[in-house]
């Protein structure tokens, strides 16, 4: 595998939100960044800005969940360096008891075994590029629970642990497997997305919330992590705004 040139950061879920924000400063930080995501239009769009801005991006349509498709991306690939695990998502706020099991299905499908497929196929080259990073982006939810949330925190958790076990099982290799945790994050999409379309319950998320998190903070703070020395690893990193105590405790001003 060749490592002449700039190192290459493939990034999932880049059509929105944290993915298209993460390309972005990742390019302005030097890397060549393959954007993948399963919204092709979306990725070439963000490929020709970058592009344009005279950085080195490309685009590839890819759903995280289908693996031969995945091992053909990772097979096509000439180097990796990063991989940022970005894909995933929420759906419904029912408690338990009346909860969508497909729901719970795709939640898992997406957060858990699309990052393990990336993972997995990428893994060789990220070793043989001789400084490898593992981004994965979970969640506070992966860290606590709460009511109207069990799917996406059993999701969470799944990722959690498999950033957790992973780093233990290739200590010693040139691979560094960094999670960040955001908390409550204010994007286009996520919250309407978990509310199927109702911008009025995803708006409620919100309400009285002075500044929660946006896209490009939890870029930044993936990026700083990405960009520390090689023999620094950040294994976890909880990032939240100010007004938000925990995932139950948020400072609200509905005055």
């Amino acid at each position: 595998m060749s490592t002449a040139g700039p190192p290459v950061a493939v990034i999932t879920g880049a059509s929105s939100g944290i993915g298209a924000a993460t390309g972005r400063q990742l390019a302005a930080a030097g890397y060549d960044v393959v954007l993948t995501a399963r919204r092709k239009d979306r990725i070439e769009a963000l490929a020709a800005e970058l592009t344009a801005a005279g950085h080195h991006a490309s685009a590839h349509a890819l759903d995280v969940t289908d693996r031969p498709a995945v091992d053909s991306f990772a097979a096509a690939l000439d180097r990796c360096d990063v991989l940022v695990n970005n894909a995933g998502g929420a759906l419904g706020a029912d408690p338990v008891a009346t909860g969508d099991p497909a729901d719970w299905r795709r939640m898992y499908e997406v957060n858990v075994i699309g990052t393990l497929n990336l993972t997995q196929a990428l893994l060789p080259a990220l070793t043989a590029s001789g400084d490898g990073t593992v981004v994965i982006l979970s969640s506070t939810a992966g860290l606590s629970t709460y009511e109207g949330g069990g799917g996406y925190v059993a999701a969470k958790h799944g990722e959690h642990v498999l950033a957790e076990t992973l780093r233990l099982e290739i200590v010693g290799t040139p691979v560094r497997v960094i999670e960040v945790a955001p908390g409550m994050v204010r994007t286009d999409e996520f919250a309407t997305t978990r509310f199927r379309g109702d911008t009025d319950k995803a708006a409620k998320v919100y309400a009285g919330v002075a500044e929660p998190l946006t896209a490009d903070d939890v870029a930044d703070t993936i990026t700083w992590a990405v960009t520390r020395p090689p023999h620094v690893n950040i294994d976890l990193l909880v990032v939240r705004p100010r007004a938000q105590a925990s995932n139950s405790k948020v400072h609200r001003d509905l005055g």
